[in-house]
């Protein structure tokens, strides 16, 4: 029977993983022409989605204050990811909407994560990398990924 290893190691394996694959994401990404993207960047276009937010929704999707989620869309802005235009439904609104380049970078980031999701079934063979996700969907809570990642490994 093989040694068991520590709890905590399962956690470590799992983040590493997963910095394995956006690390990777995020260099070809940049070899794509989106050199400036980071990974809450990432998370916040998703978040923003294809009908918009505004900060305040931003931040609640996000797990994050409205002000740091205003931050975050000026980054986007400044990098012509998204813009803030009037709200149709409240002109003292504005939502923040993601423009052709941003959904450019989530375009190419699916494509390159459909090609990391490839090398690893090379790597371990593509019955085991289905069980592997198999499992972690066993384990993940029902209510599926929630986007407030980069909230949750905020102070």
């Amino acid at each position: 029977m093989a040694e068991s290893t520590p709890g905590f190691e399962l956690p470590l394996l799992l983040f590493a993983g997963f910095r394995s694959i956006v690390d990777q994401l995020h260099a070809e990404l940049a070899r794509q022409g989106h050199p400036d993207v980071r990974p809450a960047h990432g998370f916040a276009m998703q978040a923003i989605g294809r009908d918009g937010a505004t900060a305040s929704e931003l931040g609640r999707r996000l797990g994050v204050s409205k002000q740091a989620a205003g931050k975050t869309a000026d980054r986007l802005a400044a990098l012509g990811y998204a813009v803030r235009v009037d709200d149709p439904a409240d002109a003292r609104r504005k939502v923040i909407r993601l423009t052709p380049h941003g959904y450019d970078v989530l375009a190419r980031s699916a494509a390159v994560f459909e090609e990391l999701r490839t090398a690893w079934a090379e790597r371990l063979g593509e019955e085991r990398l289905r069980q592997l996700e198999a499992d972690l969907r066993t384990m993940a809570p029902p209510s599926g990924f929630r986007l407030d990642v980069a909230g949750w490994f905020g102070a």
